[in-house]
Order: structure tokens, then C-alpha cells, then sequence
């Protein structure tokens, strides 16, 4: 039954006919591939939803804009960190959009901010199947989508509110409409994909367009229509993108300045300066004015630019376990695919993958500014997707010695890569890679053994699938089993080099495992100092303001640069004093500072200088003029100061005149000044 049957029948068994079909799918397929499809997402719920509450608010920077979304529509709109409209987050708002509609739906939560990304994670499971189930076998359909569930990185994001969830969704969904675009040579499939990356440029900018290359290539190559018809076909995507990303922007830049929030990340109020400069080009060249650290080729605060980079540190067991399989085996595939016909869309399901896998690893490899282990999430999708294809090509042809032999390499590799990675977890589960290595050698012995019979190759199959995917799954269980908070978060067990959660000795760390100088051991400059070891504007050698000020009364506060901490009853009660009387119930230096205050009380804090607290928002004599019409009740000592690379120094400037100027008190170790008083 096809969902054209369903549609013709008579309401009263529609819905009926509806469940079985969802339940038994098309009659045309074997019965058992359905409920495994089921079965398979099920079981990513699960896995996903497991401890989510763990998690508590994850990234505070986002919760509070979410939570600011929930209290005011203008916040919502803009993506504002606070209700008040200060200042936004440092990217644009279309995954605060959901995480704060499903807020409004059931109450300001843990729960309600990362359930949305869970679904996004189940979707995009099902999508990579869908897509490979196209134009591939049910079983290969079902390990590509089990290969991108158990990976650790995605395990990690799809549990977490940072926008990579969404990207990696609507990237996801652009490759899926681009291949019904490739199959049919409509134009709606094509025009759905470029508003699927102008989607995800509203999520994070530049990278959506990282894709861009693949999904125009692999349409114009493989398409079924004239090369006229192709080229159009794409203009008229490229014209969707641009509607689709830059309606938002198109409003953000014509309305004046003084009515909307302040543009987070950038230094001149401009989405567009942020897009191409601290979240657009900088990043490649690390010239990031006012961002956290400094970058740079070779080797920065960021660890080491070059090929070799996403296999070092705790970036490799994010996701590189299957990566160096999948591109054998995706050589192969090509190889197998020989010189078939343009319009095959076998081989195109596999270019779209192998592209976008390529491309954005290389992107990853070389960029100089900030870099994150987490944001490799990108590579899960099509790396699952082009080590189940090419891995079943080569089954199919298995036959042929020298398919054979590329299949037990490519077992080898894995077996050999996944005991490397394990050893950098040395303390966690030490048995482990022996493990693995023994799987490993069992499956590609069998691999090389020619065909003998079903009872060989189903047990060879199951050798090497659990040889394959038993070490990522045991960092995923890891990963899904414990708490992951702040802005710097990695999937799995503590390594050496790690910058998230237990982490060791990050990119700038002596190998003794302490800092060199000028440097904190947390890898970043000390607060308030440059990667050089000196201070910024403004600010002395100690990190402090000009004549003894405190940066908003440092080390006195209760979070820092990276995330904000907890907030005691006692400090809680003092700032909801009389909160409905002021537009910010108080203001902190840093987005992560003022976010765990706003999470605890329910109001507005002003995050000056926004998360890094170097953007010139508010300028002193704006902060003056809050002040003095009382518009802001409480200052609130940060404890630290993040440095300016080049930014503004607005936030020292304020914090030494409120130190000079207003009596501090201190309530359970946090400093705080009153004001109005």
C-alpha cells in the first residue's frame, strides 16, 4: 500500500489504513524492514532522551536567551539574551525560535529547551535512511542510520542547545531534496534545498553555505534534464536561499539601531559585520576582533591547523572512528560505480555524501580562528551515510579478491584507529580496545574469505558491525551518562587536550600538562589578558581596571568567561527585590555571568560587553544614563573579564566607574552594588 492508496480511501478508513502503513510500510518491501526503521528511531529516542535532565540548563548563553523568547516577542524575534533587548547572542535566532516555542508550549524547563533537540536528532536518523534507503537496501539504509545515532559527537549535540543541531538537520534535509531534485529534474526539489541552506544560515551563518559547492555540483552533473534547464534550475535556488536567509537580515539592518537590540559578537551594531567577520571569514584567518582567544596557522589556542587535525586530541573520538574506513571504502564505491551513466542516482546518493563529508573535514582541518571538538557533528551525517554505501557495494561484489581485501583493510584501519583513541582515554574502560583489536582481526579475516554459504556471511556481518561500532557506542553511552554544561563541551570520557567536560591539557598546554606563560591552565589567557600574556585596553597587568577598580568586582563573582555558575537562595533574594520596578534587575560583565542570573531570578540582567565582554554594548555613557533614570537596580561582580583581542574595552570601563563610584557589598561571595543607592 503507497500513501496514494491511503489518500483514495473513504475517511471512516483512512486512518486505519494510515497506522498500517506506518507501522507495515510498503507492501513491495520485506515485512521486517519497516518495524526495524521504527525500531531504529525508537531506540534513538531512547538513547537520546536517557539523563537529559543532566544537562540542567547546558549552554546558559542560550538558555537565557531562550528564556528571554518565552517573557517578550521582541527578545524572541531579534534572539536577545534578555527581555529587555540589550544586546543578542552571537549568532542569528532560528534555533532559539524552536527551543523557545517549545518553552512557551510546556513552561520554561531543562526538559522543554532540549527536547527540540532530541527530535531533530531522531529526524535526522531517519532522514540519512531515507536517503539511502532511495536507492540502497534496507540493511544498508539501517547501519547508516545507526552509524550517525551512535556517534559520540552527535550523541553530545542532539542533547545540547547549541545551534549545530538544527544546522546539521537542515544540511541534512538539503542533501535529501537535492537528491529528489538529481532523480526527477523538477525545480521544487531544488528550490526546497536552497531554502533549506538560507534555514541554516539563519541558524549559524556561513557554515550553512559550506555545502553549497556539493549540491550545486551533483545537481548540474547528475540532474536528468538539459544543462540550460539545470543552470536555471539552480539560479532559481540560489534566489530561495537569498529570500530565505535574508528576510531576517534585510529587517535586523533597516531598522535603526536605537529600537532593537545591540548585534552580539559584532563591534559596530551589524549583523552583516558579524556574519562576514567574528562568525564569517575570521574564523578561517583567526582575525576575530573581540573574540576569546587568539588563533592563527599552525598552532593556536584553537590546537593545530593542518590534515592531521581532526585525528589529534579529544577531536578524534568525537567522530573520527569509521572516518578512516569510510573513505576507503568510499573510494571503492566510486571505483565500483565505474563509468555509469551521468544520471545515476546511486552514484549521486554517494557524491552528496562524499562531498560534503570532504569538504567541511577539510573546512575543519584549516581554520585558524575558534574551533570546537563539538562542531564536527557536521561530519556525522554524511560520514554514516558514505561508509554504509560504499561498505555495501563492496559486499555486494565480494566475490572479487580485491574487493575483498580493501574490505579487511578498511576492517583493519578501524580496529587499529579505535585502539589508538581508547588509549587516549587510558583510565576508562581499559579492556576495551583489546576488545576491539580482537573483533577486528576476527572480522577482517573473515572478510578475506571468499563466499562460503549464508551462515559465513551472516556471521562475518555481525563480527564486523560490532567490531566497527563498539567502541563509538561505549563513548556514546559515556557521553549520554553524564552531565554536560557550559560552552566548551566534548562527547566521551576525559583525554588529554580536552577542553570540555574533564578535560586535560587543551591546544597551548605544556606537555607536563601546565601552562606556558602568560597562560591559565585552563589554556586561555589569564582573565582580562591577551594570548600574549598583556593586557588589553584599559585593563592592567593583573587583569583589573585602571586605579585598583575591579572588573565588575573580580573575584567576587560566581561564574566566568565560559559559563555561568550557580546562584545561591540568598543572592537570588537580593536581586528579586523589587525586580518589576526595573527594565535589568542588575548587570554583569559577560553573557554567561548574566545568564545564570537571569536563569535564577526570571528577569532581565544586561550582559555587557556580550559573551566575551569586548563588544560596545552599553558604551559608559549609555550605562551612565541606565543608571541615572533607573533603569538597571543591581551591579554584579563577574570575577572575570574577558579579553578584548582587539575589541572594545567598554565593559572595564564600566566596571571601574561603578566601583568608584557606588559602595559594594558581598552576599554569599558575590559582590554586588546597589545602583540606585
Amino acid at each position: 500500500m503507497t500513501t496514494a492508496t491511503v489518500h483514495r480511501l473513504p475517511p471512516p478508513l483512512r486512518l486505519a489504513a494510515a497506522f498500517r502503513w506506518i507501522v507495515r510500510g510498503r507492501t513491495d518491501t520485506a515485512r521486517w524492514e519497516r518495524p526495524a526503521l521504527l525500531g531504529l528511531l525508537a531506540a534513538t529516542s531512547v538513547l537520546y532522551l536517557w539523563n537529559l535532565g543532566a544537562n540542567g540548563w547546558a549552554n546558559s548563553f542560550y538558555s537565557a536567551a531562550v528564556q528571554a523568547g518565552t517573557v517578550d516577542w521582541e527578545a524572541f524575534f531579534y534572539g536577545s539574551s534578555d527581555a529587555a533587548n540589550s544586546i543578542t547572542v552571537d549568532k542569528p535566532p532560528a534555533s532559539l525560535w524552536l527551543m523557545a516555542l517549545s518553552a512557551r508550549l510546556f513552561g520554561l524547563s531543562s526538559f522543554s529547551i532540549l527536547l527540540p533537540e532530541v527530535i531533530m536528532g531522531v529526524v535526522t536518523v531517519a532522514l540519512v535512511y531515507v536517503i539511502v534507503r532511495r536507492h540502497f537496501s534496507a540493511p544498508t539504509a539501517l547501519f547508516a542510520g545507526a552509524a550517525l545515532a551512535l556517534t559520540p559527537v552527535a550523541a553530545l549535540m542532539f542533547r545540547f542547545n547549541n545551534p549545530d543541531a538544527l544546522l546539521v538537520l537542515l544540511m541534512t534535509l538539503a542533501v535529501y531534496f537535492t537528491l529528489r531534485g538529481v532523480e526527477s529534474g523538477r525545480v521544487r526539489w531544488v528550490l526546497w534545498a536552497g531554502a533549506m541552506v538560507g534555514l541554516g544560515f539563519l541558524t549559524k551563518q556561513l557554515q550553512a553555505f559550506l555545502i553549497l559547492p556539493v549540491l550545486a555540483g551533483v545537481y548540474f552533473w547528475a540532474a536528468p534534464i538539459s544543462w540550460r534547464k539545470r543552470l536555471a534550475h539552480l539560479f532559481g535556488a540560489l534566489g530561495v536561499m537569498i529570500v530565505s536567509a535574508g528576510w531576517w537580515v534585510a529587517i535586523v539592518e533597516l531598522v535603526l539601531a536605537s529600537v532593537r537590540p545591540f548585534i552580539g559578537g559584532s563591534q559596530s551594531n551589524s549583523f552583516l559585520e558579524l556574519t562576514f567577520g567574528y562568525n564569517g571569514f575570521g574564523r578561517i584567518t583567526g582575525n576575530e576582533t573581540g573574540s576569546v582567544g587568539g588563533g592563527g596557522a599552525g598552532t593556536g589556542m584553537w590546537g593545530s591547523t593542518g590534515i592531521l587535525r581532526l585525528f589529534e586530541g579529544e577531536i578524534g573520538g568525537q567522530v573520527t572512528w569509521l572516518l578512516p574506513a569510510a573513505l576507503v571504502v568510499t573510494v571503492a564505491g566510486f571505483v565500483l560505480f565505474g563509468t555509469t551513466k551521468r544520471t545515476d542516482p546511486r552514484r549521486a546518493v554517494l557524491a552528496l555524501f562524499a562531498g560534503w563529508l570532504l569538504i567541511t573535514a577539510l573546512a575543519f582541518s584549516f581554520m585558524a580562528g575558534i574551533f570546537h571538538a563539538y562542531y564536527t557533528v557536521a561530519l556525522a551525517p554524511p560520514l554514516a551515510g558514505s561508509l554504509a554505501i560504499g561498505a555495501s557495494m563492496l559486499w555486494s561484489r565480494r566475490a572479487e579478491l580485491w574487493v575483498r581485501i580493501v574490505s579487511a583493510t578498511a576492517m583493519v584501519l578501524t580496529a587499529f584507529w579505535a585502539f589508538a583513541l581508547l588509549g587516549e582515554a587510558s583510565d576508562w574502560l581499559p579492556w576495551l580496545k583489546w576488545v576491539v583489536l580482537g573483533l577486528g582481526a576476527a572480522a577482517a579475516a573473515m572478510l578475506l574469505l571468499p563466499r562460503r554459504g549464508r551462515m559465513l556471511a551472516t556471521v562475518t556481518l555481525a563480527v564486523t558491525i560490532v567490531g566497527a561500532l563498539i567502541a563509538p557506542t561505549a563513548y556514546t553511552l559515556e557521553t549520554v551518562s553524564a552531565s554536560h554544561t557550559g560552552s566548551i563541551v566534548t562527547a566521551g570520557p576525559a583525554v588529554s587536550g580536552s577542553m570540555g567536560r574533564g578535560g586535560g591539557m587543551p591546544g597551548g598546554m605544556t606537555a607536563g600538562g601546565t601552562p606556558p606563560a602568560g597562560m591559565t591552565a585552563g589554556g586561555t589567557p589569564p582573565a582580562g589578558m591577551t594570548a600574549g600574556g598583556t593586557p588589553p585596553a584599559g585593563m592592567t597587568a593583573g587583569g583589573m581596571p585602571p586605579a585598583g577598580a575591579r572588573p565588575g568586582g573580580a573575584g567576587g563573582g560566581m561564574g566566568g568567561l565560559l559559563g555561568g555558575g550557580s546562584v545561591s537562595s540568598k543572592v537570588s533574594t537580593v536581586l528579586e527585590s523589587n525586580a518589576s520596578s526595573y527594565s535589568w534587575v542588575a548587570a554583569s560583565v559577560g553573557s554567561n555571568n548574566a545568564a545564570g542570573y537571569q536563569l535564577a531570578t526570571g528577569f532581565p540582567v544586561m550582559a555587557i560587553g556580550g559573551f566575551n565582554g569586548s563588544d560596545p554594548s552599553p558604551t559608559l555613557a549609555q550605562f551612565k544614563s541606565y543608571v541615572a533614570s533607573g533603569k538597571i537596580h543591581y551591579f554584579v561582580g563577574s570575577g572575570s573579564m574577558g579579553q578584548s583581542s582587539g575589541g572594545s574595552s567598554a565593559s572595564a570601563s564600566i566596571a571601574a566607574w561603578v566601583a568608584d563610584t557606588f559602595t559594594a557589598t558581598t552576599v554569599d561571595g558575590v559582590t554586588i552594588y546597589d545602583l540606585t543607592r
